[in-house]
């Protein structure tokens, strides 16, 4: 006999997406299937296809929760850039954490190598989203926000994707793409003022 709690709808589709985010980081792409998610939360596979309709409903749903959290953040951040409480580099970090701690980049490579091109459409549509808010104000270098936003998105995805072998296959940091990241948001003059302006390292 099954003692599993009966949720109510929003609260099953929740408990889902949670589940499918934590798989996404653990295994990758490839490991958030609706078997899988309905094992991780004790639910049965009918149950997902009622509330997603598919593997790609699942996968779209998924990006759409990830779009909003992240731009959200992000949001926060350049406002609190602009407004002189925040470091810049905080955009750069919380952007390119989102495409490769997080899983973002991994999950939109796979859904466009899939042909799950419409699962694309929530991150587009958010970033869409977060660059008409910010709209009324400059960038955070001498750009529009748009060409800032494009540059970082384009960068933390490439990083996310191919970051680690490149950096090691040409003798450079790891972090070396933030950095180069930062030194595009702030423009050249602007960041290397930065570097001068940073206390000598000691170790």
């Amino acid at each position: 006999m099954s003692n599993r709690r009966r949720l109510a709808p929003e609260e099953s589709r929740t408990a889902a997406l949670d589940a499918a985010r934590a798989l996404l980081i653990e295994a990758g792409p490839q490991g958030v299937t609706l078997k899988a998610v309905a094992t991780r939360i004790g639910r049965t596979h009918a149950n997902l296809l009622h509330h997603f309709g598919s593997a790609g409903g699942l996968q779209r749903a998924l990006a759409e929760r990830m779009a909003a959290d992240i731009t959200a953040t992000i949001g926060a951040a350049v406002l609190a850039a602009r407004a002189g409480t925040q470091d810049p580099r905080a955009i750069v970090d919380l952007t390119f954490d989102a495409f490769d701690r997080e899983g973002a980049g991994a999950l939109a490579s796979w859904m466009i190598l899939t042909g799950n091109h419409d699962a694309l459409g929530p991150i587009l549509q958010a970033i869409h989203d977060l660059v008409d808010q910010l709209a009324s104000g400059t960038g955070i270098g001498a750009r529009p926000i748009a060409e800032e936003t494009l540059q970082l998105v384009l960068m933390a995805l490439g990083d996310a994707l191919l970051g680690a072998p490149m950096a090691r296959a040409l003798g450079l940091s790891r972090t070396r793409a933030r950095e180069l990241a930062l030194a595009a948001l702030l423009g050249s003059d602007a960041a290397r003022q930065r570097e001068d302006d940073a206390p000598a390292s000691t170790g």
